[in-house]
């Protein structure tokens, strides 16, 4: 039987993420209680590209920023985003906090 990792731990919160809402890695590490983990859950989105079951996309740092923005290459992160009717200015959120969901609320 496989054993479940850390990373197996964050894609589950990540798919968790509704169409159309952003997380940040600090709210993710957060609810798993790993509360200085943000850098943990940054790896994590760095190494799942390649499985479309996980909407990495749906992750930007603190203040909105997709910060990364770079491992999907070119504009790809900001068009999934406003395909699913999330703004992007500046490779930023607009109205973040209107798209934020937090794990720890939202998964009472």
């Amino acid at each position: 039987m496989k054993e479940n990792t850390i990373f197996d731990e964050i894609y589950q919160v990540v798919r968790l993420v509704p169409a159309g809402r952003v997380t940040t890695y600090g709210a993710i590490a957060a609810y798993l209680g790993k509360k200085s983990g943000a850098r943990l859950v940054g790896w994590a989105m760095n190494a799942c590209h390649a499985d479309a079951s996980i909407p990495a996309h749906r992750v930007v740092n603190s203040t909105g920023l997709l910060s990364g923005k770079h491992f999907f290459g070119g504009d790809t992160m900001e068009r999934l985003l406003a395909a699913e009717g999330v703004m992007v200015k500046n490779d930023k959120v607009v109205d973040f906090k209107k798209h934020l969901w937090i794990p720890a609320e939202e998964l009472l």
